[in-house]
């Protein structure tokens, strides 16, 4: 992890505990005198937060509709550039092209580690990231070779255009691609269920997905905990954002204030991120 973004999760997690809002209405009074409908697409990794958003205000306000669809990063980028929806996700910063191309406006508002993970009855509980580099470039194709069974190692990436996917390749393994025999997958939950349903996996997901059907491996001894990302003691990190054609206006410019509100904060935290203060 550089300086600058290992500096940038300290001081982003430092401001969340630090800041201090004036009181304020319930939030959701922003949507009483609001009506219409909303799309949300792209990054598996914000559906929680996102659906969980739009519950709330769908119930505090029933002449508003909001549709979360999921995609991946590339789809959230696509989308909201082409006007299909009015804000795309991304597990990851956007491209300079991305900007120049769609003229899109960019707002993170969660701090989110990438896992490696491996089936529960795996008994590997830590690699090195010189070792996972291995697994993922095809080197190593054994179980044993790492200190488990004598099994096959079967291995799972995300989708060409997922944020986790730049995020994992980019952090844990320096850049370098995963080889092209690996078996891909089009989600967040997709990896996991294909994770829980093979003892030989080995995959990747955003720390927020981890629960009793996969296990997180540590990374050169640092295990995958938010808390760990926030501080920068887990290397493999990113930030989510919502992304947004131009300034946005209106129900838009509402939803993505109530995911920078008090209760928004709530529903980052009951998704296993850490919230990010808006800049």
């Amino acid at each position: 992890m550089s300086q600058l973004f290992r500096k940038t999760l300290i001081l982003a997690s430092m401001a969340v505990l630090a800041m201090v809002q004036s009181p304020r209405a319930d939030s959701l009074d922003d949507f009483k005198n609001l009506s219409g409908k909303l799309d949300i697409a792209g990054g598996t990794a914000h559906i929680p937060v996102m659906k969980a958003a739009a519950q709330d205000i769908m119930r505090a306000n029933p002449k508003i509709r909001i549709t979360v669809a999921a995609g991946g990063s590339g789809v959230g980028v696509q989308k909201v550039g082409e006007g299909l929806v009015q804000i795309g996700n991304t597990g990851r910063a956007l491209k300079e092209k991305e900007i120049a191309k769609y003229g899109l406006v960019s707002f993170p508002f969660a701090i989110d580690g990438v896992a490696v993970a491996v089936n529960p009855d795996n008994p590997v509980t830590s690699l090195t990231k010189a070792q996972i580099k291995d697994v993922f470039a095809g080197k190593v194709t054994n179980w044993r070779e790492l200190g488990g069974h004598d099994a096959p190692i079967s291995l799972y990436v995300r989708e060409d255009g997922s944020g986790t996917r730049e995020t994992f390749e980019t952090r844990a393994l320096d850049k370098a691609s995963s080889t092209d025999k690996a078996n891909v997958v089009n989600s967040n939950g997709a990896m996991k269920t294909a994770i829980a349903k093979d003892a030989n996996a080995i995959g990747y997901v955003g720390i927020g997905h981890l629960d009793a059907s996969i296990r997180g491996v540590a990374i050169d001894g640092q295990k995958p905990t938010q808390e760990g990302a926030a501080s920068g003691a887990y290397p493999v990190t990113r930030l989510l954002y919502m992304n947004t054609k131009g300034q946005p206006q209106g129900l838009t410019k509402a939803f993505i204030e109530y995911i920078f509100s008090e209760k928004g904060k709530v529903l980052i935290s009951k998704a296993g991120y850490i919230p990010y203060a808006k800049k």
